[in-house]
């Protein structure tokens, strides 16, 4: 008799390890800042700023969270500087187990822009699948599904436009993921660019990953390949460290403060143009991101 099992990732986490290895705690392109309080009523409040570092625009947003765990009901506001409003209602084990609704919604008055997307996600013992409908845009509708068992998953998405009647975009992904690793590869935009990811939590204090994107209808041959580390300095702080086949070296640096004070920082060379007065292409960057927790 088999044993049961567990729920797989959903397709947009496929590769997750590698991807937040690779990708997270770089804040090397502006300076951020973060501030989170929870009300005793199960209200959530994040004020958040960013300001770019290549166009020196300041950006940031305003959210409100309501959260009623007993009836898996989430309630999300956003108001951004560029007068986005934005709202989302979830609902999750409400209707049945293992099914979850969510409608986001978005509209800016000034450009006259919004939409509007109607998502179902269903996840049970060795599938996750979901499928969204974008009203305004097509209408489209985008469903995936992500099998697992023994480690091993299989996924597949597919993109509808209900208008012209036709699949305007196709992929899959195959994967294995174990406690200590994790491998996947995807074939996406219709099967023409190819990425391979590998994650490894090397021991508990360290991790490396890897990922390489192939392009088929790329202007310039060859594979693109990064690699990343972690390392846990102790138990509030940890560095990071990429670098690409382009010879962008990346640092980051994450430190706990206090309770509730995280300082992140990090920096970006050009490891071929380190003698150049005004480098161009790639440039060094430097950035910080601090939060601030209750």
């Amino acid at each position: 008799m088999s044993l049961p099992q567990p729920v797989p990732p959903s397709w947009k986490d496929l590769g997750k390890s590698s991807n937040d290895l690779l990708g997270k705690d770089y804040p090397f392109h502006g300076t951020s800042l973060e501030v989170k309080t929870k009300t005793p009523s199960n209200v959530a409040f994040k004020v958040g700023g960013n300001r770019d570092s290549k166009s020196g625009l300041i950006a940031g947003d305003i959210e409100a969270k309501y959260t009623d765990k007993k009836n898996g009901l989430v309630f999300t506001e956003t108001w951004t500087t560029s007068n986005a409003l934005k709202s989302q209602l979830e609902l999750e084990n409400y209707l049945a187990k293992g099914l979850k609704l969510d409608i986001a919604t978005s509209l800016t008055p000034d450009k006259g822009q919004k939409s509007a997307l109607l998502n179902v996600i269903y996840k049970q013992s060795g599938v996750h699948t979901r499928g969204a409908f974008d009203v305004f845009k097509g209408p489209t509708f985008t469903t995936d599904t992500v099998f697992g068992r023994d480690g091993f998953l299989f996924g597949a998405e597919t993109a509808y436009n209900v208008t012209e009647g036709k699949i305007t975009r196709y992929a899959a992904a195959i994967g294995y993921n174990a406690p200590e690793y994790a491998v996947t590869v995807h074939g996406l935009n219709n099967l023409k660019t190819f990425t391979a990811s590998y994650y490894h939590r090397v021991s508990a204090d360290v991790e490396a990953g890897a990922k390489a994107v192939y392009d088929t209808k790329a202007t310039t041959s060859g594979v693109a390949l990064e690699v990343g580390t972690k390392a846990y300095l102790d138990s509030a702080a940890f560095v990071k460290a990429k670098i690409n086949n382009s010879g962008v070296l990346a640092l980051g640096y994450t430190q706990a403060l206090r309770p509730g004070v995280k300082a992140s920082f990090g920096l970006a060379l050009d490891t071929q143009r380190l003698n150049e007065i005004s480098p161009t292409g790639p440039t060094h960057k430097v950035g910080a991101n601090i939060v601030f927790e209750s």
